[in-house]
């Protein structure tokens, strides 16, 4: 029996091509190289087995003519099946939606009002965006199952999850291009013995996450420090650890310093006591494959928005102003949110659904002019919960300073009126940093630090750039070249890191319990801020 090269090639794609999926391509090159042996070939003689046996009559040259013809028919099916292999890439693009799994963590993945926020998730739609799919974000109980998860086999595409690169894992993952460096960071509470070493350590109850970068560094420092003993954690995250710290359930833990700085205000006991060593990379992890389209697509993309500022962007946004409340800052915080924010929360909520303003924007605001205090009264003469000035209390109708309704609804309308004024090409959530700053000190100056921030070669629609440029207002040097000259600027930057911090902490606490009530009957239920403080300290 006999049968032609094109019919052997008809007879393997009528068996396999109608497994491929629309848009699964052949590797460049192979198509080609088999049609072209399809033509070069007519005939090619499939001979029994026995035919390929040595045999007296038989000479050597013969038997190789046979053999090379079904040789290549055999290579071209093996082509023809590497035909079918599509990339990873390709897969997530054809299947419209791109798997990443997190973290539930402030410093992640998380929900607020709006929807999904995070730093990570940020990362991850921006990405899913570029490659023009969907996303889908898992979330993991336990550092030790996400990678469980990652490593199975209908495992997720990529993780997104404030990892370090460990060494230790890249058999079985592979990380990309590092986009932050964190330091780990052992924590005491406050008032405790401070430990200075490891050492110090020594009989301590220590924990940590299990599964994570951390635990890994624990368990090398024992081959030098035999005595030194912790637990690694599956129950507990982030946030818990440091809760436990706070409350004095545990004596100390082991965090990343992004960790610690994002949650520090709700659990203001908790102290730094020494860095654990340098400097750690952070990057997303994939598992790892024999090819490697993903992991390019992550690199560029985390290349292209280093480059264009992206990333400082969105690392300021979520870190830039979470180190601004001391011990004593987040302590008077806390206690003000018990004892007197109820009094004004239905006035915020009525002012937030009248303006379009998240009523904990307005109550952040508040609480940086006024402290929460109907009655306070500055040296210049601004008074009310919003220290509204005469002037622009006229300019809003409030005819009562000291009222807190008015002072709310007030403070509420000449900040969509300030918001109003600046250009909307600038994007959020800048361009309400940018209102919050020119209800400080006027949009005269704001707009002078602007061209400051564009003659010096940086962005004057970004936050990130400007607020370098406004404290340049209090020199000479610089106010000379404006046009509304001096200007206190470091209060703006302040005034805006202040109430993007507490905000940060309201949209925390009042999640998810008051976000359905029109005014709290209750306490608020802050993770850890709201325990029990060491007195005296």
């Amino acid at each position: 029996m006999s049968v032609t090269a094109s019919e052997m090639l008809e007879m393997e794609k009528g068996r396999r091509i109608g497994y491929l999926k629309p848009r699964q391509r052949a590797m460049p090159g192979v198509r080609e190289l088999c049609a072209d042996f399809a033509e070069s070939r007519s005939k090619v003689e499939l001979l029994p087995r026995h035919a390929f046996a040595y045999t007296g009559a038989m000479h050597h040259k013969p038997a190789r003519k046979l053999f090379l013809p079904a040789l290549a028919v055999a290579l071209c099916a093996g082509l023809l099946t590497a035909c079918e292999q599509t990339t990873q890439l390709e897969d997530i693009r054809e299947a419209g939606e791109l798997r990443v799994i997190t973290r539930n963590t402030p410093t992640t993945f998380y929900q607020d009002r709006n929807g999904d926020t995070g730093l990570e998730y940020e990362l991850s739609k921006r990405f899913a965006d570029s490659l023009g799919v969907e996303l889908e974000m898992q979330s993991a109980d336990t550092v030790e199952n996400l990678y469980q998860q990652l490593g199975s086999n209908e495992g997720p595409d990529v993780a997104a999850a404030g990892l370090t690169v460990n060494p230790q894992r890249e058999e079985q993952i592979r990380f990309a291009t590092p986009y932050l460096n964190v330091t780990p960071q052992v924590v005491y509470r406050r008032g405790s013995t401070k430990p200075r070493s490891i050492e110090d350590l020594y009989g301590l109850r220590l924990m940590v996450l299990k599964g994570s970068t951390l635990a890994d560094e624990l368990r090398a420092l024992q081959a030098d420090h035999p005595e030194l003993m912790f637990e690694e954690s599956d129950s507990f995250e982030v946030v818990d650890l440091l809760r436990l710290v706070n409350d004095d359930e545990i004596d100390a833990a082991v965090v990343y310093s992004n960790e610690l700085v994002v949650n520090q205000a709700f659990y203001p006991a908790v102290s730094v006591a020494f860095d654990l060593g340098e400097e750690q990379p952070m990057a997303w992890a994939l598992k790892q494959r024999p090819e490697s389209t993903l992991l390019d697509a992550i690199n560029a993309f985390f290349a292209e928005i280093k480059a264009d500022g992206t990333l400082d962007q969105l690392i300021e946004r979520f870190y830039g102003h979470s180190d601004v409340l001391d011990y004593v800052g987040a302590r008077a915080f806390a206690e003000h949110m018990q004892s007197r924010l109820p009094r004004y929360e239905t006035f915020l909520r009525q002012a937030g659904d009248q303006y379009g303003l998240d009523w904990r924007l307005l109550a952040a605001m508040a609480y940086q002019e006024s402290l929460w205090d109907e009655t306070a009264r500055s040296a210049t003469g601004v008074r009310g919960l919003m220290m509204l000035t005469l002037p622009t209390a006229k300019f809003v109708g409030v005819t009562n300073r000291v009222d807190p309704q008015q002072s709310i609804m007030g403070g509420a309308r000449y900040l969509v009126w300030v918001r109003d004024q600046i250009s909307a090409d600038i994007p959020e959530p800048d361009r309400t940093w940018f209102a919050l700053a020119a209800y400080n000190v006027g949009l005269g100056h704001l707009e002078d630090a602007r061209k400051l921030t564009e003659k010096n070669g940086r962005d004057p629609n970004r936050w990130i750039d400007v607020k370098d440029f406004l404290p340049l207002l209090q020199k000479k040097q610089w106010y000379t070249q404006t046009r509304y000259g001096y200007a206190r600027g470091s209060e703006p930057v302040h005034y805006v890191q202040n109430i993007r911090r507490y905000h940060d902490i309201l949209q925390w606490v009042t999640q998810p319990q008051s976000e359905s009530r029109q005014q709290s009957t209750e306490q608020y239920l802050a993770p850890g801020i709201l325990e029990q403080l060491p007195e005296g300290i």
